[in-house]
């Protein structure tokens, strides 16, 4: 069966709204998507930083578009019958008006779901103003509400990732990271968000925070080298979705690198793991629609 948006849409919201938890691991192109659906996963995201690694380019320098990026997610979106939510990072522009074009276009694009973020931009700039942000959340969740269509749209407080922390300084890096957090999440939530995640947060405790204050369905950053909880501990915690961000695409980068490495020293030795070309060939051979 194929799925439309609109059931892909349904489908991703009543994952939200249920009692089991999920894991929604990130795909970076069709292929890997189709990899992803093959295994039973019920949905998955994109990786923003897999897209853009896949065209060779670095992350987080502001180098694709709202346009280049949303044309990756719709064919992501278009290879699976399982709900995809886009990593559209800050919306791709500062006013409210920009989230709300970003997230009507996402809906064109055929995804079920799609994330704001409030990380610094190209350079290293500040993260963004808490309340600039939830007038971002806010814009984009009218846009959405707008088109009727079922649609989760996740916000994301990066304060982990740069270490960010009085949520009154904005840039200045004082307090911690948790508490940032909170505070943004609280705010993004009562402007619209069906979702909340602060990636880079890994202690039990300070989860479980966030499960019970922020108001809203929590996912759970996983894809971390190390990362201390289990899925059935993260599950106790009450969190609602996990996901991986880019470091599947990583894994598999790397795995190119040691082989590229090794062919210059005569070792064709990258076989492990490998499918061969009538499985790859069954798996995506399903009728295109």
């Amino acid at each position: 069966m194929t799925r439309s948006a609109v059931e892909k849409g349904t489908r991703f919201v009543e994952l939200h709204n249920g009692s089991e938890m999920f894991l929604m691991p990130n795909a970076w192109d069709a292929g890997s998507a189709r990899m992803l659906e093959d295994a039973g996963h019920a949905a998955i995201g994109t990786t923003s930083a897999g897209i853009v690694y896949a065209m060779g380019r670095p992350d987080y320098e502001g180098l694709i578009g709202r346009d280049e990026m949303l044309t990756a997610c719709r064919n992501i979106a278009e290879a699976v019958d399982i709900p995809v939510s886009g990593d559209l990072e800050d919306g791709y522009g500062q006013s409210p008006e920009d989230a709300a074009e970003t997230m009507r276009a996402a809906i064109q694009a055929g995804l079920a779901g799609g994330s704001l973020e409030d990380h610094p931009g190209p350079g290293g700039t500040p993260l963004a103003d808490p309340q600039a942000m939830a007038d971002r959340v806010r814009a984009a969740r009218e846009a959405i509400d707008t088109t009727g269509q079922p649609f989760v749209l996740t916000a994301r407080a990066e304060c982990y990732l740069v270490g960010h922390g009085d949520p009154s300084r904005p840039g200045k890096g004082g307090g911690d990271p948790f508490s940032n957090s909170m505070a943004r999440l609280k705010l993004y939530t009562k402007a619209g968000a069906d979702c909340v995640y602060a990636p880079g947060m890994t202690d039990a405790d300070e989860i479980t925070a966030s499960v019970q204050d922020t108001g809203a369905p929590v996912n759970v950053l996983v894809g971390i080298r190390n990362f201390p909880l289990s899925f059935e501990k993260l599950e106790e915690l009450g969190v609602r979705r996990l996901s991986i961000g880019g470091s599947l695409s990583c894994a598999v980068l790397g795995l190119v690198h040691r082989a590229a490495a090794a062919m210059m020293e005569g070792n064709i030795d990258y076989f492990d793991g490998a499918l061969s070309h009538s499985q790859i060939c069954d798996l995506f051979r399903r009728e295109s629609t």
